[in-house]
């Protein structure tokens, strides 16, 4: 534009006569074209800045205004002729006016209409006021001058011809529109191009479902997508130039954790903050590229709300009981050993609680496993209610909870375990019925008890299994002597298959008495363990171990076996037949197959069935379908069936005509106190009298003494043992007494 500017000045100069020879200055000349040149840049700089203000459009037109002056009147000092120049100041005036009013109408039109591509009025308009400015000040400019004949001797600095200058200019100016009319294809083709792919741009950020943003090195936005707008709610208008932290309002994100995260291509999660102030877990993705402007950098924003809940889901099924929601035992583990390191840095104290409810299969057998789901999340509500906001509390199990107490000593424990105690007391209600349930609770001190994790948790349950033997609804601190017992234990159930297969096992026989004829007419079998280095261990110790561990089956199985093939024995060797009881298990009756096994048991002896009495307790009457189907299966083969120690279990005497049983057996705790204790008294002579009107058979356990007989027999009980008449025996000594009470 300058040059166009200065071109037409000198082209125009050409076109004007005068009388007298003109020629010009060389350096004016070339000064000449530096204020256009200079106001042009100067103009076109500013008005292709982002943003332009009114005031700056003015400031452009001054300065374009004044280089056209200031080249006109630099370009008229260049001439060197043999006058005087003088200007009419009017005049003079008028042409820098129409200059400075041309050049800001077309600066306007021109900052209005640079958006808009192709071909355009304004634009044309906008160059067609440039020429008028530039043609009407140069015209009135020369108009203005009055040249008046010299006779003094004018100076002259070096100077070119005028037709010098017009070949010079028509030539500069060839090439100049060649220039301009190359640059302006090229312009056109690279404008094109960067318009496509503007568009291509465009089109695959607009496509995405993710938040695109781009902002400058500043962090000031200047790209916002569609899906950016879905996920803030701001529109294209309300957020360019905007600051990102309008978005990322509690986020640090400066220019060097831009270039970080580009670099090593790592992604951020931030909380990004909508229009309507609502906030949300965001990830993001930054790219970066460097211009001649300066850096700018991409945002790739996506929304991971479902992503956080299904992992907060994922989570829960990994870490918290599905029922309660309490921490299941990985969590609780997790903690606990955190805990332990934090106890040991700072020498604190903590506490482990194992709680156990107890007699819960009670309650799912009564009320259902919905009904019991129920009554453990009221059990984890009441106590949570007992613990402090720091402590832990977790179910392990279905009828578990284990607490952690950071910083509680033994003191502290006891209490918390007392207000637990307490807080279970309380009926539950269920169904609109009051339940009852009371926890067995055991614990364990960091680091008395041990500084292992695994070690603590274990002795917390050898503890509380201490309080299920010694009668529950208890608690109790781990102790030392618990490790003997528990190895024990475990040695004990360790050796039970090796002390079946090398016969450490064997039978002995108590006899059963009519108190009538005082003569025998049967015998209860009684299994015994001679083990090779512990020694005689009782039936009350490894009984129960057995039932835990599943061999109570084995030793079940063999008992039946020896029984059946030894009462045959001694009916073979002449003996007066009787029937032989055997004791069968919960466990053993709950086989699906124990008709088949007691059928093999009889069949590989020869011994016939009705010599066979089973003894079954009353534990076996909670499954009361199965367990009537199966005795009637039992009845029907010819076995005798009795209820061992009847009185302790907690079934109901309605199931007393419905069972085909033969025989109630009076457990030995009440025969021993019939006369120290009257209840135990009345219990005994009820049981007595109700066996007698429903048709069944009596049989006391433990008698010992002459007076325990003589209120049995004034009872009218019909039969009796214990060490009053026969301990145990071996096979042999049955024999032999019974050839001696028979000869009596």
């Amino acid at each position: 534009m300058g040059l166009g500017i200065w071109s037409m000045h000198f082209i125009g100069m050409l076109a004007f006569h005068l009388s007298m020879e003109v020629t010009y200055n060389t350096a004016l000349v070339v000064i000449s074209i530096l204020p256009a040149l200079f106001a042009s840049g100067l103009a076109f700089s500013i008005i292709s800045k982002p943003v332009v203000q009114k005031f700056e459009v003015i400031a452009g037109a001054v300065l374009i205004a004044t280089g056209i002056v200031a080249m006109h009147y630099t370009g008229m000092a260049a001439m060197q002729t043999q006058a005087i120049v003088y200007y009419d100041a009017v005049l003079w005036i008028l042409s820098v006016v129409v200059a400075l009013v041309a050049a800001l109408l077309a600066m306007f039109l021109l900052h209005y209409s640079r958006d808009r591509h192709g071909f355009s009025w304004s634009k044309i308009a906008s160059a067609a006021l440039i020429t008028i400015g530039v043609s009407g000040m140069h015209y009135i400019g020369m108009l203005a001058a009055r040249f008046e004949a010299s006779t003094h001797h004018v100076t002259t600095a070096p100077s070119m011809n005028s037709s010098y200058l017009a070949y010079t200019v028509g030539i500069g100016m060839a090439l100049i529109l060649l220039i301009a009319v190359l640059s302006i294809r090229s312009d056109n083709k690279v404008k094109s191009l960067l318009d496509e792919y503007n568009r291509q741009f465009q089109s695959i950020i607009e496509s995405a479902t993710d938040g695109i943003v781009v902002t400058d090195a500043k962090g000031t936005i200047i790209q916002w997508n569609g899906g950016a707008q879905s996920l803030f709610g701001y529109n294209k208008k309300e957020i360019v130039y905007e600051d990102v932290r309008l978005i990322f309002p509690e986020a640090r994100l400066d220019p060097s954790q831009y270039v970080e995260a580009s670099i090593t291509q790592k992604t951020l999660e931030l909380i990004g903050s909508k229009k309507d102030g609502s906030q949300f877990p965001v990830e993001l993705s930054i790219g970066s590229w460097e211009t001649v402007k300066g850096n700018y950098y991409s945002l790739i924003i996506r929304d991971i709300t479902d992503r956080r809940t299904n992992e907060e889901k994922i989570s829960n099924l990994v870490y918290l009981d599905s029922l309660t929601s309490l921490p299941n035992r990985r969590l609780f583990n997790d903690r606990l050993r955190s805990t332990i390191n934090q106890a040991l840095e700072s020498k604190m104290v903590l506490s482990v609680l194992y709680l156990d409810l107890d007699h819960f299969k009670m309650v799912n057998d009564t009320y259902g496993h919905q009904l019991g789901d129920q009554l453990l999340v009221k059990v984890a509500d009441r106590i949570k209610s007992c613990i402090h906001k720091n402590d832990t509390l977790a179910r392990i199990g279905s009828d578990e909870f284990v607490l952690l107490l950071p910083n509680t000593d033994d003191e502290k424990t006891q209490t918390t375990a007392q207000k637990i105690l307490e807080m279970l007391s309380n009926p539950f209600q269920l169904n609109n019925e009051a339940v009852f349930i009371t926890p067995s609770i055991g614990a364990s001190l960091f680091p008395a008890d041990s500084t292992d994790a695994e070690t603590l948790v274990k002795n917390a349950d050898l503890a509380m299994y201490r309080v299920k033997e010694e009668g529950k609804n208890n608690f109790q601190f781990f102790t030392s002597e618990m490790n003997e017992l528990i190895a024990r234990k475990s040695k004990i159930a360790m050796s039970i298959r090796k002390g079946l297969e090398l016969n450490e096992f064997s039978v002995h026989y108590q006899p059963q008495f009519d108190l009538e004829t005082e003569k025998i007419i049967g015998v209860e079998a009684l299994v015994r363990w001679h083990h090779a280095k512990l020694g005689t261990i009782s039936p009350a110790e490894f009984i129960p171990i057995a039932e835990e561990s599943g061999m109570i089956l084995r030793i079940g199985e063999f008992v039946l076996r020896t029984a059946c093939q030894q009462t045959k024995d001694w009916q073979d060797a002449g003996v007066e037949p009787f029937r032989v009881a055997v004791n069968i298990s919960a466990r053993q009756f709950s086989q699906g197959n124990i008709a088949e096994v007691i059928t093999l048991a009889l069949d590989d002896a020869g011994l016939a069935p009705e010599f066979l009495e089973l003894e079954l307790t009353e534990s076996i009457i909670q499954g009361a379908t199965s367990a009537i189907s199966k005795m009637q299966q039992l009845k029907a083969m010819g076995i005798h069936l009795s209820i061992d120690d009847f009185g302790t279990g907690y079934s109901s005497l309605s199931y007393l005509k419905l069972f085909p049983i033969d025989t109630l057996k009076i457990d030995q705790h009440f025969t021993r106190n019939i006369l120290i204790d009257s209840k135990d008294a009345a219990l005994v002579d009820t049981i007595i009298q109700m066996a007698r009107n429903l048709g069944l058979n009596v049989i006391a356990e433990g008698v010992e003494t002459l007076e325990q007989l003589t209120f049995l027999k004034a009872r009218r009980c019909n039969q009796a043992q214990g060490y009053y008449f026969q301990k145990p025996l071996l096979p042999e000594k049955i024999e032999e007494l019974y050839l001696k009470v028979k000869t009596r």
